[in-house]
C-alpha cells in the first residue's frame, strides 16, 4: 500500500511512468509512454495523456480516483 499520488502535469506523469511505475510492461503502459513524447511533439493533449495514464493504471491494477474537470 503506498500513498495516494497526484499527477498534474504531462511532465509529471511521464516522471512517474518512467521512474516510478511497478510495473515495466504492458500495452497500455506503452501507449501512456508515447502520449507523454506525443505531447512534446505537438502531436497529442494533456487530456490525451491523462487518458492513457488512467488506462495504464487500471491494466497494472493502480487504484485511481479522479475526478472530471468542469463537470
Amino acid at each position: 500500500m503506498g500513498k495516494p499520488k497526484n499527477i498534474c502535469s504531462v511532465t509529471e506523469a511521464a516522471e512517474f511512468l518512467l521512474m516510478k511505475w511497478p510495473v515495466h510492461e504492458g500495452h497500455k503502459l506503452k501507449a501512456a509512454h508515447q502520449r507523454c513524447f506525443d505531447v512534446l511533439d505537438g502531436k497529442a493533449s494533456a487530456a490525451d495523456v491523462r487518458s492513457a495514464f488512467i488506462a495504464a493504471a487500471k491494466e497494472a491494477d493502480i487504484f485511481v480516483d479522479y475526478m472530471k474537470r468542469g463537470k
